[in-house]
């Protein structure tokens, strides 16, 4: 039998031909184990593939991409530069691809995971049933896992991938999230119907000048709280108290025994006879919210779910779709624009 030399064209080509057969993706999860443990053999060990292997596995895939990944040296393991940011988006890349096989897999099986939302506690329950019935009505073929969750609570529960999507009040930290479109809903001011102040058709924060404010604790979302407050004191409004409470019939009792005013989208005062909602001129006080999700490896269905959002809180007839552009703005110059 003729033997092949190294300089074979034949068998150039099957070592080509079988080095294209490796999985990309199965590169670099092997270079992910060696970046880990920083030690060839005990990524070796961990994959259970012999290290003479995986040592050309990673020259295979450095010559791929053109680039040296690690600093090796016979006591050590280092990453490059280049190692480092492949570290960074091959997690990503393997958790997308992980995500999508199992979706995929669901799907075909008729198994299709309940999209798992969060909602704020206050959420109105005709705008609940009303998203629920537009979900259900274009993808009848997925179920919705509300959960009722403060802000807080669900940027935690977003970044350890508990939720797929989360109904957020901003400003919040969306590190790592995805935004879906936002609206903007605008805040009056809630107070006993027997205060002088219910004669107005409306008010200027400057008028509360005064009054306590009754408002939801600060860790329930921390970004609102400040924004509110300072939106109050630039408009001339510093509450002689602030006196929290985060279910809407607390906030009623709050008011009707004087602790102080509450800023709310008026669905709280059609609740309680004794109490009165106004406006609050030139709109400065609003709520904004969005769908929010991961933005690495999202559930399929949350773009569809978001748009639907948008469409159910805006047909209140006030609330608006924000600018997009205004997302790169400071909050408080934000939340006082008139």
């Amino acid at each position: 039998m003729r033997r092949t030399s190294k300089t074979d064209p034949r068998a150039d080509r099957y070592r080509l031909r079988y080095r294209r057969s490796v999985d990309p993706l199965r590169k670099l999860r092997y270079f992910v184990a060696v970046a880990e443990e920083l030690h060839f053999g005990r990524a070796a060990d961990r994959l259970a593939i012999a290290q003479p292997s995986l040592s050309q596995r990673i020259r295979e895939l450095e010559q791929d991409l053109g680039a040296r990944l690690f600093d090796r040296t016979s006591r050590s393991v280092e990453l490059t530069a280049a190692g480092r940011i492949l570290l960074a988006e091959s997690r990503a890349l393997l958790a997308r691809w992980d995500r999508t096989k199992t979706l995929v897999g669901k799907a075909h099986r008729g198994e299709m995971a309940a999209l798992r939302v969060g909602v704020p506690p206050d959420l109105a329950g005709r705008v609940l049933a009303a998203m629920l019935t537009a979900f259900e009505r274009e993808c009848p073929e997925l179920g919705v896992d509300l959960q009722e969750l403060t802000t807080a609570e669900q940027v935690r529960l977003l970044a350890d991938r508990q939720l797929d999507a989360g109904l957020l009040q901003h400003p919040a930290d969306v590190t790592g999230l995805e935004l879906g479109p936002a609206v903007d809903t605008p805040l009056g001011v809630v107070l006993p119907r027997d205060s002088p102040l219910a004669a107005r058709s409306e008010l200027a924060p400057a008028e509360l000048a005064g009054h306590g404010l009754v408002l939801f604790p600060r860790a329930a979302a921390p970004g609102v709280y400040d924004a509110t407050l300072h939106t109050c004191a630039e408009h001339g409004f510093r509450p002689t108290a602030v006196v929290h409470a985060r279910n809407p019939e607390f906030v009623l009792g709050l008011v009707l025994s004087g602790q102080g005013v509450a800023f709310d989208q008026g669905m709280v005062a059609q609740k309680e006879p004794r109490v009165v909602w106004r406006p609050i001129t030139g709109g400065v006080l609003r709520r904004r919210m969005s769908l929010t999700w991961p933005s690495e490896a999202p559930h399929p269905a949350v773009r569809r779910l978001a748009e639907l959002i948008v469409e159910v809180l805006r047909t209140d007839g006030v609330s608006t779709l924000a600018p997009a552009q205004d997302e790169a703005l400071p909050w408080h110059v934000l939340i006082g624009r008139r």
